[in-house]
């Protein structure tokens, strides 16, 4: 630790990215340096903050950045930048502050830099967290932009009626595991998918999902969703994408909706899969939406308003699976296309 004319200066570890990525990912793609220093102060005249990580967010989305950008391959979100850390959403404390809205001591979730420090330029989207009764962890899911999520996917994209039957794919993730919690407070049946027998049984016992099957144990997905769902489908959240969504086109019922979250058995083929049961969106009359969170971020505090009493009243459980230290996000990151994290992946860098 040294101080120059007055401004503390310390080492910053981080996760850095190396090179554009095709086919699986591999940790090797990152790299943990401990060289960086960071000085403890904002620039004089900038309006950034200046913040000290405390968790951050593995999710899926992260993938198509680790993509080199071409004009066929855009993705909503930019690419990383080789050579640079690793960017994701995270929770924060803001150490000092040149900008209006924030001030030291400030705890708060948005994008930030796989690193012990951050410097963030763009203050817009990040949020101030107020509510500090529950894990400061959940800003990163349940609280944050996976709540968010299943929150609008659910409710304003699906508009669910009770006694409605929905379906959920990769339903024990950060996302799947509120969506099927939302859809049972709205008076739902409801059926997940998940990868491994442990998530199953997260999925009936601790989730209270009416059903839940192992997709690797199907040959037929169309065949075993005509089992869960004999009337068949109202509601598809998806997650998954591929096999999984061409399977449920043939069981959705007439007027159906299907919310298109994301896709994550698509994200490591250097070829997407065809879906092939599309026909059945016209003659079903289907309603098919894709849906980015941040567009609906308008909508967060009426989330909060609708979330947090659900919490307290021990009406809505979350599931976490930590990895501690900044040294274990890439292999924490990677697990997520092996399935290999049960619930909401979460890195933390530092409790306090």
């Amino acid at each position: 630790m040294a101080s120059g004319g007055g401004v503390e200066e310390v080492t910053n570890k981080q996760v850095l990215f190396k090179e554009y990525v095709s086919g699986f990912p591999k940790e090797s793609d990152m790299h943990v340096s401990t060289s960086g220093t960071i000085k403890l102060k904002v620039p004089e005249g900038s309006n950034a903050i200046l913040v000290k990580n405390l968790y951050l967010s593995c999710d899926p989305y992260m993938r198509p950045r680790m993509k080199q950008p071409t004009p066929g391959n855009q993705s909503y979100v930019d690419s990383f930048k080789p050579g640079s850390p690793i960017v994701g959403l995270g929770v924060a404390k803001v150490l000092d502050s040149g900008h209006p809205d924030f001030k030291k001591g400030d705890l708060i979730w948005g994008m930030t830099g796989w690193e012990e420090y951050s410097l963030i330029t763009t203050t817009q989207g990040l949020f101030k967290i107020h509510h500090t009764d529950v894990p400061l962890s959940y800003y990163t899911g349940l609280l944050g932009m996976p709540g968010t999520t299943a929150y609008i996917g659910f409710y304003e994209i699906c508009s669910p009626k009770k006694g409605e039957h929905v379906f959920i794919s990769a339903a024990s993730g950060a996302v799947g595991q509120l969506v099927g919690q939302f859809a049972k407070l709205s008076g739902c049946h409801v059926v997940g998918s998940a990868g491994s027998k442990e998530k199953v049984n997260l999925l009936k016992n601790k989730f209270g999902f009416d059903e839940a099957f192992n997709y690797k144990e199907e040959p037929d997905l169309a065949a075993a969703l005509k089992r869960y769902f004999p009337e068949g489908i109202d509601i598809y959240f998806d997650n998954v994408g591929g096999k999984m969504l061409d399977a449920v086109l043939l069981n959705m019922r007439v007027h159906g909706r299907i919310a298109e979250c994301g896709m994550i058995s698509q994200y490591n083929l250097e070829q997407p899969e065809g879906v092939y049961n599309l026909m059945s969106v016209v003659w079903k009359q289907i309603r098919m939406e894709g849906f980015l969170v941040f567009e609906h971020y308008h909508l967060y505090p009426k989330f909060l308003e609708f979330v947090l009493p659900h919490i307290k009243e021990g009406k809505i459980t979350y599931v976490e699976d930590i990895a501690e230290g900044l040294e274990s996000a890439p292999a924490a990151l990677i697990g997520l296309f092996t399935g290999r994290n049960v619930g909401k992946q979460v890195v933390v860098v530092a409790r306090e």
